[in-house]
Order: structure tokens, then C-alpha cells, then sequence
């Protein structure tokens, strides 16, 4: 992702809604709503864009790193079948071969890792910018409300006789209205950090989860002689190292 989309999306996410609506009061009008509406479209859409290049992206270096994973996996397999037939000559062929792969293995699989983290933190930062979006259009048809509300109460002044009576009752319910818009918008921030809180923990589990079975299956390779699954470009260096001793 670009970092002036970046920035951008940083920008909007963190912008005070309150600050934002406390303008539109000021403003008697919802346009200053309208505009950050409009500017969290445009980037939503540029955001979501760039997380799928970006999703692509990782697919194709996590197929890839596979892919040369299993085939160093076969070829050490090989080597060590050269190696008892004698034939040292082919071996040696194999084995440079073998480093090579395992070496563009590594690098796919780091490359791999480094764009995942990116898409994962693209994914975050689209989930955030879409609640804000919810939650600013929410608040833009009550402030949208209160305006009508205050615009009806100027007009009927001008023909009820009670003028004090009415206006003081129609000053409570405008404070009241701009109260329960605050508190709204203190509740949605509030859902908002659990939702983000909650990802985080799921993508903490899953890389643990999936920490936990490498290492099983490395066990399983070593104490019943390759009969455990998996591939990886750690697992078959060590392959490597055994079938040189």
C-alpha cells in the first residue's frame, strides 16, 4: 500500500468524531459530516483495492514457497539414495542442487511472511475505517434531526404567544439530543476497540496454532523416520544434515 494511502487512512481513523459533530452544531449544518463521509469512501474503496493486491500477493508467495518446499523435500530424499547406491557423482549434483533450493525456499518464505503481516494489518485498518464510517452516518441523520428540530422551534416562535415557555423547552430537548449524540458515539469507539481486540487475539491464536504443529511434525519426521506430514525449508535442512552425516 502506498504510504500516502496510508496516512490518509491513519488520518481518518483517528480523526475526533466529536470534534466532527461538535462543528456541524456550530455550523448548523451536516456538510462538514458529508465531507468526511465522502473522503472515508474514496479511501475505503482505494484501501480495499490495495488489501486485495495485496491478498493476491501473499497467495502466490505462500504457493510458491511451497512448492520449492516439497520439491527440496524430494530431492533430499534422492541425495540420500544416490549416496547408498554409490553413485557420489550425482549426488554432489543433487546436493548443490538441493541448496539452491532450499536457499530460494527461505526467501519465499520470508517474503511470504512480510506481505502477510501487511495484509493483515491492511484488513485491520479497513474493518476500523468501516465501523467509523457506520457509526459517522449514523450520527449525521440525528444531527440531521436536531437541526430540523431547531430550524421548526425558530419558525414557530414567530406565532406562539408563550415565546419563553416554548423556547426553554425547546433548548432542553437540542441539549439533550447533542447528550445522546456523544454518548452514542462513546459506545461505538468502545465496540470498535473489542472488535479490534478480538481480531488481534484470533490471528495471535492461529500463528501459535499453527507454531505447534510445525513442531510436532518435526518430531514426528525425526523419532519414526520421515512418517510425520508437513513441509518447511527448516525441516529439510535438517533432513540435509543427516543425510551428510
Amino acid at each position: 500500500m502506498a504510504p500516502g494511502l496510508f496516512e490518509k487512512i491513519n488520518t481518518l481513523i483517528s480523526a475526533n468524531l466529536h470534534g466532527i459533530v461538535d462543528r456541524a452544531l456550530q455550523a448548523n449544518s451536516v456538510q462538514v459530516m458529508d465531507e468526511y463521509i465522502r473522503q472515508v469512501e474514496t479511501n475505503l474503496s482505494d484501501l480495499e483495492e490495495s488489501t486485495a493486491t495485496v491478498g493476491g500477493t501473499v497467495k502466490t508467495l505462500k504457493r510458491k514457497y511451497e512448492e520449492f518446499a516439497a520439491t527440496a523435500e524430494k530431492l533430499d530424499r534422492d541425495i540420500d539414495t544416490l549416496v547408498v547406491k554409490g553413485k557420489d557423482d550425482l549426488a554432489a549434483a543433487a546436493q548443490a542442487e538441493l541448496n539452491t533450493k532450499q536457499q530460494l525456499s527461505q526467501e519465499y518464505y520470508t517474503q511470504w511472511q512480510e506481505q502477510d503481516n501487511q495484509y493483515q494489518k491492511m484488513l485491520d485498518m479497513r474493518l476500523k475505517l468501516e465501523g467509523r464510517l457506520t457509526m459517522i452516518k449514523q450520527e449525521r441523520e440525528h444531527l440531521r434531526s436536531l437541526i430540523e428540530l431547531a430550524e421548526a422551534k425558530k419558525l414557530t416562535t414567530k406565532t406562539v404567544k408563550s415565546l419563553n415557555a416554548f423556547s426553554n423547552v425547546g433548548d432542553e430537548q437540542i441539549s439533550s439530543l447533542s447528550d445522546q449524540i456523544r454518548q452514542r458515539l462513546d459506545q461505538e469507539d468502545a465496540r470498535l476497540d473489542m472488535a479490534t481486540s478480538n481480531l488481534s487475539e484470533d490471528i495471535d491464536a492461529a500463528v501459535r496454532g499453527s507454531e505447534v504443529e510445525r513442531q510436532l511434525d518435526e518430531r514426528k519426521r525425526r523419532l519414526l523416520g520421515g512418517a510425520g506430514g508437513g513441509t518447511g525449508a527448516a525441516s529439510t535442512g535438517d533432513q540435509s544434515s543427516s543425510s551428510s552425516n
